[in-house]
């Protein structure tokens, strides 16, 4: 068994000579061993990679010198493992070129028999290299993932919500050749089919097929520390309709990356996904499953709102879902089971095993901000684990939308933060709303922010002061991601902390504008899982 991470890895050649193959996809939970053979600024692939290998006990290693990270992999695993080599690959595919890359394959091809003391098999290698031709793309897809290389779990999900219509187009995405490519059995012409597979930006090749191919939507994906694709990124992003997404290869699931793509895909292919049958009722329920509060909306065939309630999410996402329905109901004057269709939306979403359909928050929010101010066209929402804008038409369809999923500053959880350190309930944050310094908390991350607040309280500052700081920051934040999608009027703010006053003032002295607030900010997006559980049925 030979293990290889790049898509231009003779694996022909290998099975030629009787030997399974398998591509790396590194899922670790901790680096506990790269940490120490790798510098703290290489990419998390290189180190999964590095991880995976010694954890897995790995014996054989074949990789290309595709970039810098992977030639450190080598320099770390050379001595570590049994057998590995790493091929010098060319960065075009002129002729030159292709006679280099023939000499560095011929060269492999000698060091694989020595290793295996086998003979090289030309009736396999004709058969696998036929095999390869024979997977021509030549289907349309609606969307393609572009980048650095993507976890396969995302690829599968992202297939799974498009209905297989996505094409890997990653730097070790799918092996197929972009052009009609003739073997003859020979080595030479396996090289020109090598070089033949779409480019990875380490190649001197026009990237010609992101443009030649009429996608509806293109999910760019970023590793940190990876440094090629950000110059792409800056090129195609105002030409082409482009989610931007970085992730990394642990095994923590990424609740965040998931709901920016399939709030992406809601939007390009207008797509929810339903997993139950719809009953002739005619009373519709919308739960909100968020990381800190659920809420529940229950409404008629008519839109109107019958019921709704807000409880903590807690540990039990499915008992909090439960509660808020049933308190929704009641409010309603219903039975649960006259309900005829559940959505679910939210973090929680595809946890509610009782819902007829999951659909983003960012679609839901966008429905439900519609609903109650058809004037809308630039939905603020800041929750207790994100916060996130969305711009609309005027039918209420999103247009575009930018999160902040990475970092606490600018959520809930940092005003949560802050009110403990300044002994605060958060209801007291919009009752001190008259200030006599104007104060200034320059971090914006949480911790620094405390050690901030901490030495403002050692002055002796004032704590309507400081509390009028700290919403400042969360303003400031939120109107970074307003300015990211060009925010135009009406403006609606949705989410706990709208319930804020302070928060909404300095978001209104900022944009010069009035910001609509809903009767109750927190149900929004329930109430728009509800509306489109309605429209789909």
């Amino acid at each position: 068994m030979i293990a290889y991470v790049c898509k231009y890895t003779p694996i022909e050649i290998i099975k030629a000579f009787g030997e399974d193959v398998f591509c790396i996809e590194p899922e670790i939970s901790s680096y506990e061993n790269a940490e120490k053979l790798l510098h703290p600024n290489m990419c998390s692939f290189a180190k999964a990679i590095v991880e995976y290998v010694l954890q897995s006990g790995i014996k054989n290693l074949v990789l290309t010198n595709c970039c810098d990270s992977i030639k450190r992999v080598y320099d770390v695993l050379k001595d570590r493992v049994e057998f590995i080599e790493i091929i010098d690959l060319p960065r075009e595919n002129t002729p030159k070129a292709c006679q280099f890359f023939y000499y560095q394959l011929e060269t492999f091809k000698s060091k694989l028999s020595k290793r295996l003391n086998k003979e090289f098999d030309e009736e396999v290698f004709r058969s696998q290299v036929n095999k390869l031709i024979a997977q021509n793309k030549r289907s349309s897809f609606d969307i393609a993932i572009v980048g650095a290389r993507a976890k396969e779990e995302l690829v599968e999900f992202i297939s799974s919500i498009t209905g297989g219509r996505v094409l890997n187009l990653t730097c070790s995405g799918e092996r197929f050749c972009q052009d009609d490519v003739k073997f003859d059995g020979s080595l030479e012409s396996y090289t020109k089919i090598l070089l033949s597979f779409p480019p990875c930006m380490r190649m001197n090749i026009k990237r010609e097929f992101i443009e030649e191919n009429s996608f509806k939507g293109i999910i760019y994906n970023t590793i940190k520390f990876c440094d090629f694709y950000s110059f792409e990124y800056a090129k195609i992003k105002k030409k082409s309709n482009v989610l931007k997404i970085e992730t990394d290869f642990s095994q923590n699931a990424n609740e965040q990356v998931r709901t920016r793509v399939e709030a992406f895909v809601e939007k390009t292919l207008q797509k929810a996904t339903t997993s139950k049958s719809i009953s002739n009722k005619k009373y519709f329920a919308g739960i909100d499953s968020g990381s800190t509060s659920t809420n529940a909306v229950v409404i008629d065939s008519s839109k109107n709102i019958l019921g709704y309630c807000t409880v903590k999410t807690g540990f039990d996402v499915v008992s909090s879902a439960k509660a808020a329905l049933s308190k929704a109901c009641s409010m309603a004057g219903i039975e649960e089971d006259d309900i005829s269709f559940i959505t679910s939306t939210g973090y929680g979403r595809i946890s509610i095993p009782f819902s007829n359909m999951q659909v983003t928050e960012i679609t839901c929010h966008a429905k439900g901000a519609h609903a109650l101010f058809s004037t809308a066209r630039t939905i603020i929402d800041i929750g207790g684990q994100d916060s996130k804008v969305i711009k609309i038409n005027e039918d209420g369809n999103v247009l575009d939308f930018v999160m902040n999923d990475k970092c606490s500053a600018g959520t809930g959880r940092f005003i949560e933060y802050m009110a403990r350190v300044l002994e605060l309930e958060l209801e007291d944050f919009s009752r001190c709303l008259n200030f006599t310094e104007d104060l200034t908390i320059s971090s914006m991350c949480t911790v620094f922010a405390e050690s901030e607040v901490i030495s403002l309280i050692a002055q002796g500052k004032k704590r309507e002061d400081i509390v009028r700081a700290i919403n400042k920051v969360v303003a400031i934040k939120a109107i970074s991601l307003v300015n990211r999608v060009k925010g135009e009027k009406d403006f609606v703010m949705t989410g706990g902390v709208a319930k804020n006053k302070g928060v909404v003032l300095e978001l209104e002295r900022r944009l010069d504008s009035r910001i609509l607030i809903p009767f109750d900010p927190q149900i929004v997006g329930a109430l728009g899982a509800a509306i489109i559980g309605l429209e789909s049925s």
